[in-house]
């Protein structure tokens, strides 16, 4: 009984060894094709991760150029940016001084305008005037006027070089207006008629008042004084 028991013990021991060995065959199989899909997994990972490695080194390069592109790009918008706000400030300068020039430029013509007016009413006023002959009553308080004597005893000697050439002139060629005289001693007008003026009321000159301008001549006792001085010993 007990050897029965003992075989049967021991066959079913054997089946649980074979079972048990198959079950361990069954996961070793299972194992190595694990181990055989991780292997195969980690050499494409391998290979990915050299890949990427290999993109990654490439990449570096064209994201530093990017970079530059986008510092040089910023820099470039800041000073357009700046230029076109300095333009902007400039125009408005240029167009607020065209517009102050333009504003004198008008004033200018307004006031040329007003001073053609004046002009062309005192030309017209001149021509009047020389035109016109003098008023009546004038002629003849020019002509009731007693002559004005010459005072001998500054004759010559109060006289300066350009009014002894004047009284020279005047006796020698005869009578002249102011302007005439002024072309020829080479003096303003204004100048010229200040030293008619003065020679006729010291008494040098007579003084014909009929029209303008007045024509002036050399007074005969001046004329002889003159001549007593240039020719002594007559």
């Amino acid at each position: 009984m007990a050897h029965k028991e003992y075989e049967k013990a021991k066959d079913f021991l054997e089946d649980i060894v074979l079972s048990f060995d198959r079950e361990l065959k069954r996961e070793s199989t299972k194992f190595d094709t694990m181990v055989s899909k991780v292997e195969g997994s980690y050499t494409t990972a391998d290979v990915s991760y050299r890949k990427a490695e290999t993109i990654e080194h490439k990449i570096e390069p064209i994201e530093t150029q990017l970079y530059t592109l986008t510092q040089s790009y910023q820099t470039m918008s800041q000073a357009i940016t700046e230029n076109q706000t300095e333009n902007t400030q400039h125009n408005t300068n240029v167009i607020s001084v065209l517009y102050e020039l333009e504003t004198k430029l008008k004033d200018l013509d307004a006031t040329q305008e007003t001073l053609k007016i004046k002009i062309a009413d005192l030309e017209e006023q001149l021509k009047k005037i020389a035109t016109a002959p003098p008023p009546q009553s004038q002629i003849a308080t020019e002509i009731m006027l007693p002559p004005i004597p010459i005072k001998r005893d500054k004759a010559l000697a109060a006289l300066t070089d350009t009014e002894i050439q004047v009284l020279e002139m005047l006796s020698k060629e005869g009578s002249k207006t102011a302007p005439e005289i002024k072309e020829r001693v080479h003096l303003s007008r204004e100048h010229t008629a200040r030293l008619m003026k003065k020679l006729y009321e010291d008494g040098y000159l007579e003084r014909e008042a009929g029209k303008l301008p007045f024509r002036y001549s050399i007074k005969k006792e001046m004329e002889m004084l003159l001549q007593k001085v240039e020719n002594p010993a007559t």
